[in-house]
């Protein structure tokens, strides 16, 4: 078996704009898994600024992980504990390479087609009128769930927003979900948090930064809009930590990005707490290609959820991996009528 990588770049459709800047092109890397001609393929699913293995040392270790192939995935999967994406972009190479066809890697109904997973439609940060044209789009998409990006613009115009379209729309109709991307301070979060239940928001992901156990603990407590923790779980790579941030914190919902929390083990390490919990939780694309993306759809078909999840990415870029995903009527899903084109 021998085992290579490839850098490429996915440049966005449009700059979408994150409380951390504008995005217009985003760095990927895949894993080729070669054998007996046969490939398998697998995606690091890097980003910059918030990947916890956004290092110096990250195509160093991706190097070390193709040219120590032969030790297997469970041994390379203890020694790049620190480089989850790695670790999902072996996960995914491994299981690309014993599937029949290379891209179905968890057969279901939902690589039959027989089965799709509902989705949110994803509002990016950017001008009024950026945001209500996305918010129409999506709407008209048939999105029963919108996820918007706040914490980048000023509140005051997000709430106005956010109130467009409760006004024309009750929560039966549609649910509203907001990410705050750690942008609330612990000292105005509360009062954030209360204008925003005027809106009846279904959730609002990380309201504060990362490591402040002891403030989002409190925040969880009083909270009148459902928490979910996101940035929170990323960085945290041993089973101990996990339990004392799910035990600790004890919040409404938990989010997982696979690519940011050490793929599918790091991913049913969380599961597992979160059940315990009685948390509910769902999955999110990080940006990821189509590669990635479908990986993380198939594996969040498995786990049997019913909320609506976050991997409606697919589209964002002039430059995707064309594959049999395709999104319709707010439900991702994957056609097995199109074909995968790889062109790395």
């Amino acid at each position: 078996m021998r085992a290579s990588y490839k850098k490429y770049i996915l440049n966005f459709k449009q700059a979408s704009g994150t409380s951390r800047g504008v995005l217009r092109n985003k760095e990927t890397y895949f894993i080729l898994l070669e054998n007996n001609g046969k490939i398998g393929y697998g995606e690091t699913g890097l980003f910059r600024g918030l990947s916890a293995d956004d290092r110096p040392d990250y195509e160093e270790k991706l190097t070390w992980g193709c040219h120590n192939i032969h030790l297997g995935l469970q041994e390379l999967l203890i020694q790049l504990i620190e480089f989850p994406s790695i670790q999902f972009g072996l996960e995914q190479a491994f299981l690309s390479l014993e599937s029949s066809t290379g891209f179905n890697i968890f057969p279901s109904d939902f690589t039959q087609n027989k089965a799709s997973i509902p989705i949110n439609g994803l509002v990016w940060m950017g001008t009024e009128s950026f945001m209500q044209e996305q918010i129409a789009s999506k709407l008209k998409a048939g999105f029963t769930t919108i996820k918007m990006k706040i914490g980048a613009i000023d509140f005051d115009t997000e709430i106005k927003l956010l109130t467009v379209i409760r006004n024309q729309y009750s929560a039966k109709e549609i649910t509203l979900r907001v990410d705050a991307n750690g942008a609330f301070t612990p000292k105005n979060a509360l009062s954030k948090l209360e204008q925003l239940a005027k809106l009846d928001i279904h959730s609002i992901e990380q309201p504060i930064k990362q490591g402040q156990l002891k403030a989002m603990k409190e925040l969880c407590l009083k909270t009148p809009v459902p928490i979910a923790l996101d940035e929170e779980l990323i960085g945290v790579y041993y089973k101990e930590e996990k339990q004392q941030i799910v035990e600790e914190i004890n919040p409404q919902y938990l989010i997982l990005k696979p690519s940011l929390v050490g793929g599918i083990k790091g991913s049913n390490e969380w599961i597992e707490l979160a059940n315990k919990q009685n948390i509910p939780y769902w999955i999110t694309s990080a940006l990821e290609s189509n590669i990635g993306l479908n990986a993380i759809s198939q594996y969040t078909y498995t786990l049997g959820v019913s909320l609506p999840q976050g991997l409606g990415t697919g589209s964002l870029y002039t430059n995707n991996i064309e594959s049999p995903l395709e999104v319709i009527n707010g439900n991702i899903q994957y056609n097995t009528k199109k074909a995968w084109k790889i062109n790395i």
